[in-house]
């Protein structure tokens, strides 16, 4: 098979921590997401030609963009007949930066996913969600995958390991959906990471949340949504971040009050998550979630519901 010249290729949004996973629990959303195109290029090295729907926020220079980062990580780590050539990109963004959603992941798988594309696939899983990592060590200091590893493989993976790194996929109930709402705040990822780290926790805490991500990958194998929803529940992180987003309390006390299997934060915040049972669960969840963040903060809302995205990352054509 004859390589492309040019790509365009598609990384979804992700939620992760899951309640009680802090960095080791995450899933692919169908939507929102990161769009990347690529071509070769004459001109050695990566260039970052285009970046839209950031209000002009991320840099421009690939160096400093984890989609030219990652980018230039899958490069490096791909076949080569002769001299290297170069890629241009552009970046397209579907999501908001600080949004909880894996932004940074996105752009980052995005950008391997292209290049390996172009290659005619030439980079496999393992390799890709570690060229991807590059992009996501620049912007936070370290390896946290639990937004890439699901963005690249789609489903709901775990962390078992980091050193040495080993990534898992559960099983993914057919019936389960997911709402996402994200108010329109912002909370800074390493602000909210410094709580965390800050934080001495009391070995009942972590005896309670080893517990729940136990009963929450039994049920995913069960497909037993009514103990995955009792397993969103989160002892140690949760409490420390949901001072950072206004009526936070208010909205989760709202989607348990509508039947949410269960609720929380995405990753820093500030999206706000709950997972229902059917299509009109999860669009009704979202509509009182958004309301509820209007009432009692002032703050409009981005929805989006849907079925978790097994895909994961693509090629995609137009």
């Amino acid at each position: 098979m004859t390589a492309p010249t040019q790509v365009r290729v598609f990384a979804p949004a992700t939620l992760s921590n899951l309640g009680p996973g802090f960095d080791v629990l995450g899933l692919a959303l169908e939507r929102p997401g990161d769009y990347v195109e690529a071509e070769w290029s004459d001109r050695p090295g990566i260039e970052l030609v285009e970046v839209t729907g950031d209000d002009g926020r991320l840099p421009r220079e690939p160096d400093r963009n984890v989609v030219g980062i990652a980018a230039s990580a899958a490069l490096g780590a791909t076949p080569r007949d002769g001299e290297a050539p170069g890629v241009r990109l552009r970046l397209h963004k579907g999501m908001p930066l600080g949004s909880g959603l894996g932004s940074s992941a996105a752009s980052s798988v995005a950008g391997a996913l292209a290049v390996s594309e172009l290659r005619g696939g030439a980079l496999d899983t393992a390799t890709l969600i570690a060229c991807a990592l590059e992009g996501e060590r620049f912007v936070s200091g370290g390896v946290h995958a639990d937004n890439v590893a699901p963005s690249i493989r789609g489903g709901i993976v775990l962390i078992r390991s980091y050193d040495p790194f080993e990534v898992l996929s559960l099983p993914v109930p057919s019936e389960l959906r997911v709402a996402v709402v994200h108010p329109h705040t912002s909370v800074m990822t390493a602000e909210a990471r410094r709580l965390v780290a800050e934080k001495r926790f009391e070995i009942g805490q972590a005896v309670a949340n080893l517990g729940q991500i136990a009963a929450m990958v039994t049920a995913l194998h069960r497909e037993d949504l009514g103990l995955f929803g009792r397993a969103i529940s989160d002892a140690l992180v949760e409490p420390i971040r949901a001072p950072l987003i206004p009526g936070f309390a208010e909205v989760k006390q709202t989607a348990l009050e509508e039947d949410a299997l269960g609720c929380s934060i995405s990753g820093s915040g500030p999206s706000v998550f709950a997972f229902a049972k059917s299509d009109d669960h999860a669009e009704r969840l979202a509509g009182r979630m958004s309301e509820r963040f209007q009432e009692v903060a002032g703050l409009a809302c981005d929805t989006h519901t849907g079925p978790i995205n097994t895909a994961g990352a693509r090629k995609v054509s137009g």
